[in-house]
């Protein structure tokens, strides 16, 4: 009998996952399950699940909002089944993934959040329905309160598969190239230059020639210089914050 020591190979690697709260689980997994996005929930890089909140409505009818405290216009989904509801999600979700609660007065998802929620293990996802969730259930559960920018929609589901999109593909394996994500829009703090491809003449528009050069160094240089100029032209808080990272002067 050999007295060599035995290799164990490390455990796999736990599964990203996401699990949606929402009265709609049949928009899942919508547009996530084609693409890039389908292929890589098949192929077992991501797991998605859902939670649907009428399971635990109140009453024959399932209800699961009610008027607002004070009066007002619209309906609040309740503290009590929203509660049942995310503890039967988390349940679901390994430690240590955040819980979100989709709010038009959320903090704004943005690059650096995607990238964060991707160094997770997962993230627990609340879909906002009617004038939102009884604020008790946000504090009880300590959820972060996320929005896509500043406008309002009818719930958050749409919302919440933008933000499974933007974090599963920053995921190991997910794009193929993994130098995709870092060479993209926001990677660095800046908007992303010009693309273009085969022809190298279309209506009169010619290809820029630098990109045809085959001088890698001018390429470069070529798309540093039209990224800076969109981010300055199209969005200048982008570049005021990029020239405060680096050390520039905000022009």
């Amino acid at each position: 009998m050999s007295n060599a020591p035995q290799s164990h190979a490390d455990p796999p690697a736990p599964v990203w996952r996401a699990q949606v709260v929402t009265l709609f689980p049949e928009a899942f997994p919508g547009v996530l399950g084609e693409s890039l996005m389908g292929r890589a929930l098949k192929a077992g890089l991501w797991s998605l699940g859902t939670t649907d909140l009428r399971r635990f409505g109140i009453g024959k009818h399932r209800n699961v909002d009610d008027t607002p405290a004070g009066g007002g216009a619209g309906m609040v989904l309740r503290a009590d089944v929203m509660g049942a509801a995310i503890e039967a999600a988390q349940a679901e979700m390994p430690e240590g993934a955040p819980l979100i609660c989709l709010s038009p007065r959320g903090r704004r998802f943005d690059q650096p959040m995607a990238q964060d929620l991707a160094d997770k293990p997962g993230v627990t996802l609340i879909c906002g329905r009617f004038e939102g969730l009884d604020q008790r259930a946000i504090d009880h559960f300590g959820a972060t309160e996320v929005s896509l920018g500043d406008f309002v929609m009818t719930g958050g589901e749409i919302a919440a598969q933008a933000i499974i999109d933007a974090v599963v593909r920053l995921r190991p394996g997910v794009l193929g190239n993994e130098a995709s994500a870092q060479e993209e829009s926001h990677a660095d703090g800046l908007l992303e230059h010009p693309h273009y491809t085969r022809p190298a003449e279309w209506r009169g528009r010619a290809i820029p020639p630098v990109l045809l050069s085959g001088n890698h160094a001018e390429i470069a240089r070529w798309r540093q210089t039209e990224a800076e100029a969109l981010t300055r032209a199209r969005r200048p808080d982008l570049w005021r914050a990029w020239r405060r990272a680096t050390g520039g002067a905000e022009d």
